[in-house]
């Protein structure tokens, strides 16, 4: 088991497009400085978001000074179970399993 938060691909992006609002943001910031985690899941819709060239470089930036969690056995089993009981997307039931497992 691990301690902090998984941030999610939108929390990410209206983080960085400062889209919060200011009690979110000033939480958020707290869980961006004490090392963001991230789901390889965000990682990938993060760097596949067409956007500016500027905006590309924060984003990338983002990624690189997060942790980034891999998709485990353990991970893909958890993501198997949430689909089985709810309809959700693939990727968001992956990024709800990552965050459950660790």
């Amino acid at each position: 088991m691990g301690s902090g938060y998984l941030i999610d691909t939108n929390v990410i992006i209206d983080y960085l497009n400062g889209n919060l609002q200011p009690p979110a943001k000033l939480f958020l910031r707290k869980v961006v400085n004490d090392s963001p985690k991230l789901s390889i899941i965000s990682k990938i819709e993060l760097l596949s978001f067409k956007t500016e060239e500027e905006s590309y470089r924060l984003i990338y930036s983002f990624v690189e000074c997060s942790l980034v969690h891999e998709l485990s056995k353990e991970v893909a089993n958890a993501a198997i179970q949430i689909r089985l009981q709810k309809r959700i997307k693939i990727a968001d039931a992956i990024i709800a399993a990552n965050a459950l497992v660790l």
